[in-house]
This record gives structure tokens, sequence and C-alpha cells, in this order.
């Protein structure tokens, strides 16, 4: 939806507000026409329900005002009396239409002083659960979201069963698109494993300024742009067209911002022709062939490659007579295998043939030798013909939704002839540290601004599902922070410390406090 749809969605919907609720305007001592002014008529009503006049901004943000229509529905209709269950329920079942009969044909009276401390504990829990689901809401959509690494693309820097918190106000928080989804939940709904969304209707992209954009060697979470499975995981082959930010959460690397030229050689990325030297945390891991003497039957390999950091399940994808091919192994680590008495070699794979899945399918490219490729920024131009159309494409078609066609040699935008294209929005190059089992840009393109969801700040929790006991939980990396310079550092006992402090303050103000009494 347009902007301009929206605002005469927002018009209509003010039209209905008024229509069913002006004669209660008129009934509470107000004027009639205040039910129908847009924004005003809001915080009017809350004055009528004796509400904060604060809670008008909670009914317009995004997934939050679903939660608060029902409210302020309820407290219409027991400011005018009703308070049965039945009242309640028909509130929310008609989606608030049963305050139309009401309104029309019902002689209710007001209520201006009515008592808004809940009479049960029922109703008193209803509402702390309430307003517990507010403040999470708002804190997980625009603050701080909770995420879990479910692949190893990062690894080494970042472990499957790693939890983190990603901060949403770092690039500036995204306000939600599909405004007609379940909260603090993504794309599927725990249990019951069904759409936790509606498709329709979606708000316009729009973003909170923030304090940085995303920067070269940030660890980024975002949208998977080229999603379409059913469920993450999901091997079943069904597919489903998903809004942008209800796309599958992907965490990379980013390796090109806005405006780069970026070029991988053998393996190694170059932005602008220089060398991008990664951060002394980051562990890029790449396929390594070790050859081995078949005579020193005393090596240990299962020993050596926990010893050198391969990973995936014992770090081999397959072995012949005298040959190891390794997965994932740091440059660190192939270092320490080479001084290892029995080993004869220990190559970097380099790939050398282009790969069939690529991105824009250049035959002569693939994940060690790709580029270079422009990296497209929001208001520059660049020249569009059949040898440049393929690397922005889907940029035209799907990311800025303009109507593309080709007839002959010639290339029609929105039904116009085009020779230029100017970029509507900033675009970014997102890659996993283990280079060889990682998807990543170098197979789906470019990552939309629009589709960034923040920056990862720091681990809370680490899960090792292959350890044992109190083994499982990785203790060296509960609170350490994900970016930044320098080897990674764990805060966790500072967390104890101040959580300690915590209770012992509290233990000693409450006995002060009941010494008084």
């Amino acid at each position: 939806m347009s902007l301009f749809h929206w605002l005469l969605f927002i018009l209509i919907v003010q039209i209905i507000h008024g229509l069913g609720t002006w004669k209660l305007y008129e009934k509470a001592g107000r004027k009639r026409w205040e039910a129908f002014v847009p924004v005003y008529n809001s915080i009017v009503l809350m004055k009528i329900i004796n509400r904060p006049t604060w809670w008008t901004i909670l009914l317009f943000i995004p997934i939050i005002n679903l939660i608060m229509f029902p409210v302020v529905w309820v407290e219409t209709l027991r400011s005018f009396g009703k308070n049965t269950t039945t009242d309640t329920l028909l509130g929310i079942f008609t989606c608030g239409l049963y305050i139309y009969y009401i309104n029309y044909t019902q002689e209710v009276k007001y209520i201006a002083d009515r008592s808004l401390v809940a009479k049960t504990k029922t109703g008193d829990t209803v509402s702390s659960l309430l307003f517990a689901i507010v403040v999470a809401t708002l804190v997980h959509t625009y603050v701080m979201q909770p995420y879990t690494i479910p692949t190893s693309s990062l690894e080494k820097s970042l472990l499957i069963g790693d939890f983190l918190f990603v901060s949403k106000f770092h690039y500036g928080a995204r306000t939600p698109m599909t405004i007609v989804a379940a909260p603090m939940v993504h794309d599927t709904l725990p249990l019951v494993k069904t759409k936790s969304y509606l498709s329709w209707p979606q708000l316009p992209y729009f973003r909170f300024p923030g304090f940085e954009k995303p920067q070269k060697n940030e660890i980024v979470v975002f949208n998977w742009p080229a999603d379409t499975v059913y469920k993450f995981f999901d091997t079943s082959g069904r597919s489903i067209l998903k809004p942008v930010d209800k796309k599958s959460n992907y965490v990379k690397r980013c390796q090109g911002t806005p405006g780069d030229s970026l070029q991988i050689k053998n393996g190694t990325v170059y932005i602008n022709g220089k060398e991008l030297i990664l951060p002394e945390r980051a562990k890029p891991q790449f396929g390594y062939a070790v050859t081995y003497d078949m005579n020193n039957t005393d090596i240990d390999f299962e020993y050596l490659l926990n010893q050198v950091g391969s990973t995936d399940g014992g770090g081999f994808k397959s072995e012949t007579r005298d040959t190891l091919f390794l997965r994932a192994l740091t440059k660190e680590g192939a270092a320490t295998l080479r001084t290892v008495t029995g080993i004869k070699s220990v190559t970097q794979i380099v790939s050398k043939q282009g790969e069939s899945n690529i991105f824009t399918h250049n035959p002569n490219w693939n994940g060690d030798n790709f580029g270079p490729i422009y990296i497209p920024e929001a208001g520059k131009t660049v020249a569009l013909n059949l040898q440049t159309l393929p690397f922005y494409k889907r940029i035209i078609s799907v990311y800025e939704k303009h109507d593309l066609k080709v007839v002959g040699n010639d290339i029609y935008v929105d039904d116009k002839k085009v020779t230029t294209y100017t970029f509507q929005q900033n675009y970014y190059w997102m890659m996993g540290d283990n280079r060889h089992n990682s998807e990543d840009s170098r197979y789906w393109g470019y990552v939309p601004e629009n589709h960034i969801v923040g920056k990862p700040v720091f681990i809370w929790m680490s899960w090792d599902s292959n350890g044992k006991g109190i083994n499982k939980i990785r203790w060296d990396r509960l609170f350490t922070t994900v970016n930044g310079e320098g080897q990674p550092q764990s805060y966790f006992k500072y967390f104890l410390f101040l959580l300690a402090l915590y209770f012992v303050g509290d233990y000693f103000w409450k006995k002060k406090k009941a010494s008084k009494v």
C-alpha cells in the first residue's frame, strides 16, 4: 500500500469510528464532531474512558495497536455501564462493532467516576498480563530483539546455539510493515506451527533515525532477501511469498557498503581494489585438502581436527586413500596442521570453475573468484543495458517494485524506454566467515536497506548441544560482545556481581522498611 492508500485507509477508519460513537461522545458531555477528527478523537476518547492521554500513542504503533484496540473497546463499553462478560466478548469478537449497537439502540448513561481497579483477581491478572505484553512488544520491536544462531556460516565468531540480543536502535528501529501479526513471534506461531501474520495490509517502509549505518566487517542481522521457504530448515519443498519483515532472519558479516566496488580473488575480498582486512576476532574459514603419509598410522585425526578448529562434526566431507578434505578450517588451523608429523601438505581449496547458482549466473564466477561488482547507493545512477541488467534486475523489479520489460535490445521501466537507472535505496553485501559453508550475497545478491533488522550487541547465552551436563553451557561465551576490536571478552562475572548487589540491597531495604512499621 502506498502512503496515499494508507492515509485514505486511516480516514475511512476515522469515519467508521465517528459513526459508531458520536452519540456516546454526546452522552459523555462532548461534541459529536469530536468523534470524527483524526487523532483528536482518540485523545478525547481517552478522557471519556478515564485513561492516560499517552495511550493515544499506543493506538498508532503497529502491532501494539492490535493489543490496545480490544482494551479500548472494552473500556468504552464499561464507561457506559456495559460490564457483563457477554458485553466484553461481544465487544472483542465483533471487532468493536458491538459499540454501534449500543450507540444507536441502547439508552445508556455515562459513568464519569467509574473505578478503574479490577474487581476480581482474574481481571487484575489479565490487566497485568496485557501491560507486560505491551511493554515486551515495544522493546522487542523497537529496542532489542533476542535471536538464535541456527547455522555455522559465522562459525568461530558466532556458534550454533549462541543466543544474541540484537539492537534495533543502532541502525534505527524499523516500524513493522506487516501490521496484522502476533506480537513477539516472527513468521510462525509456536505449538500450532501456522503463519503468525496476515500479508495484507502492509505499511510503507519507515525507519527511525539511528546512530550509525552498517559498516564493513560488522555482523548484521537482516531479512533474507531470497526467502520463499515455508519454514526455516523445512525440507518439504513448500514455498511461500513473505512480506519483507517476515522473511527469515539471517546473520552475516557486512563486506561491502553502498558505493563500493567488490571483488573476490582466490577467496580474499577486495573493496575498491584493496584487500579487506577482517577484525582480529573474525575467523574466516575455507575448505582445505590435507595429504598425509599412509605409513604414519598413529595420527589421530579426530584429535587433530579438534585442535585446529575444523567444524561440521569432524570436519571432513570425503576422504581418498591419502587425502582428507576439510570443510572449514582457519588459516591458523592450517598452519598448525602443517607442523604435525605425517602431514605432507595442507592446501586451501580455491574453485576455478564457474558455478551455475552464483549471483547473476556469470559462467566464469564462483564463490572464490567473483566480480568486480558495484554495490548500489541511493541516488546514484548507473548505465542500464543488456550487459548490466543481470546485476540490477531484481533491484528494479522486486526491491524497488517497478515494471521491468526487455523488448529486443531495449529495456523498459514502467513502460518507458531507459538507458540508465537511479537507485531508490542503499544496498549491502553480506557474507559468512565460513566461506565454503555459507549461503550469502555471492548466491542471491544485494541486501536492501529496508531488509536490515539490527546489530547484534552481545551473547547472553550459548548452548552446546553436544556438551554434557553443566558443560552444555559455554560459560566463556556468556555476556560477550559480538562486534568490536580485539578478542571477545565475557562480562558474565560483572553481571553476577550486579545481580548479587541488587538482591543484597533489596533485602536490606525491605528490612529497614519493615523496622519502621
